[in-house]
């Protein structure tokens, strides 16, 4: 191998190994904002929607952007609700929906924790010029479409362990 290419590989596998500590450190990241929030992880991801969202989304939106199913989704705005972090309210320009809103308390906690760590984020993010900006945009936005990827054609798979290799399940096998 080329030293040129062997260079490379190695870059290649840096960022593998960076992307993958970002990952983790997201997960744990999201544990402790739970903990400090008093919410389970699922119930964060949902108040972590909704506040991405401007504070306002549809139960549909919801459930797609947890992996819930709909009937999962209708629990866990129950428990939101319990808890005052969100409220059903009646979609004003279609009947037949409900949004789902934050409460301006979950949206004070949800300030009080994020805006620190954005802060920080934007100060380091400020050390890099446009192109290198626009760069790293494309790269993660890239990544995140082929991660998307990766997981629908995982979703339905089992590991066989007898087997040693993965497998559909009955669910989501294709017929033929």
């Amino acid at each position: 191998m080329k030293q040129k290419e062997k260079l490379q590989k190695d870059l290649v596998g840096r960022i593998f190994a960076a992307i993958r500590g970002v990952g983790d450190q997201g997960g744990l990241t999201r544990q402790v904002i739970a903990e400090v929030l008093g919410l389970n992880k699922t119930d964060l991801a949902g108040v972590d929607f909704l506040y991405s969202q401007g504070g306002t989304c549809t139960a549909g939106e919801l459930s797609r952007a947890t992996g819930l199913t709909s009937g999962s989704t209708t629990t866990l705005i129950d428990r939101l609700e319990k808890a005052g972090y969100a409220a059903r309210e009646d979609d004003p320009t279609d009947r037949r929906k409900q949004l789902v809103r934050l409460s301006d308390k979950a949206h004070a906690r949800c300030e009080a924790v994020y805006e620190p760590i954005r802060k920080d984020m934007f100060k380091l993010w400020s050390n890099y010029n446009s192109s290198e900006l626009e760069l790293i945009e494309r790269f993660l936005t890239e990544g995140i479409k082929l991660h998307g990827i990766g997981l629908e054609r995982l979703r339905g798979t089992r590991f066989d362990s007898r087997a040693g290799k993965a497998s559909s399940s009955p669910k989501t096998r294709k017929r033929r």
